[in-house]
């Protein structure tokens, strides 16, 4: 393989969480459930009305991607130009085996896009509400080889919040069960243990020495994260179980795992190339506290201070005031419609 000659695409998933049809369908299967081990927040639905930014800054900063699968369960921007030869709109009933629809969690509808019909070996998945707010190059994602780029770093999950948090422990039980971390860690000494990461580096001897049992954890950012379609098709052979219990779930619940366990996998056995800490890009918790972040947020993607930017609803109370400030800074880096556009 030539130096970076292979194919990257990007999926995206994506809902109107203020269609009525939908929410009709949702509450009804919601009756259903015991809300006590689900997550079902207004903040997890509702959209912000800027997901065409994110394919402004695909086509702006990385135009070197092959196609971009826009996920749904049918549902579609007004402004989506169906018609760009880069685009493929996917339905959840195009990919998602039957016995998993309806979902209204998100973790269905990633722990299965290994399924979607064309998509290539090599791609970047993002949530929708990353953004790329500076150019971006393969490189970034993967090395010359193809190997994902990903931060080798234990860190046990401190408790935040209830639902997700179990999920990471459920996360690194399964993990735990297929690989010995000390093992592991001695076969790819050179990946675990690199003196270009130092951060990594001492944490990760530390944690070898205070918890020797299994994986404390991993570290894992919220950002745009490289994949390989073929290890997520080994994962779920060798994890079949859980990620099919999870995938029956309606809701996003605390028995479930995530996406992150296939980036954990790829750690476990050895299929990485360690990346630097917090190069790629940064993750923004918006909160209107006194101390409001909102203005600070909006002046590093004015400034482009980073290639890449997760905007997290962190339950926003002033939802609309922030939306628009949010959206006027994604603007001024992004006035120019992409060919994903109407």
């Amino acid at each position: 393989m030539k130096k970076y000659d292979f194919d990257v695409d990007i999926v995206i998933p994506w809902v109107d969480g203020s269609d009525k049809e939908w929410l009709k369908e949702k509450n009804k299967y919601l009756d259903k459930e015991n809300q006590i081990d689900v997550d079902v927040g207004a903040n997890r639905y509702r959209d912000w009305d800027n997901v065409q930014y994110i394919f402004r800054g695909i086509e702006k900063f990385a135009p070197w991607v092959r196609r971009v699968f826009f996920i749904t369960c049918g549902q579609k921007p007004s402004w989506l130009n169906l018609s760009n030869e880069k685009l493929v709109w996917v339905n959840h009933k195009d990919y998602i085996p039957e016995e998993y629809l309806p979902t209204f969690s998100a973790n269905p509808i990633e722990l299965n896009m290994h399924r979607i019909e064309g998509l290539s070996e090599h791609f970047i998945y993002l949530n929708d509400d990353f953004f790329f707010t500076s150019k971006v190059k393969k490189s970034d994602f993967f090395d010359k080889n193809g190997l994902p780029k990903i931060v080798a770093m234990e860190k046990p999950k401190s408790i935040e919040d209830f639902v997700f948090d179990n999920i990471t422990r459920n996360n690194v039980r399964a993990l735990n069960k297929l690989f010995n971390k000390k093992e592991v860690k001695k076969k790819h000494k050179k990946k675990w243990y690199s003196l270009t990461n130092p951060v990594c580096y001492i944490i990760n001897k530390f944690y070898d020495v205070t918890v020797k049992a299994g994986w404390a954890g991993f570290y894992m950012d919220h950002l745009p994260a490289p994949f390989l379609k073929s290890k997520i098709e080994e994962c779920w052979d060798k994890l079949y179980d859980v990620l099919d219990s999870t995938s029956k779930n309606k809701f996003r619940s605390i028995y479930d795992v995530n996406q992150y366990l296939f980036t954990e996998y790829l750690l476990c056995s050895g299929e990485f190339c360690p990346d630097k800490f917090k190069k790629r890009g940064m993750q923004f918790a918006l909160k209107d506290s006194e101390n409001s972040n909102i203005a600070f947020v909006c002046n590093r993607i004015k400034k482009k201070k980073h290639k890449t930017i997760c905007i997290n609803d962190a339950r926003v109370s002033d939802f609309e005031n922030t939306k628009e400030k949010i959206n006027l800074a994604l603007e001024s880096i992004l006035s120019e419609k992409s060919s994903f556009e109407l």
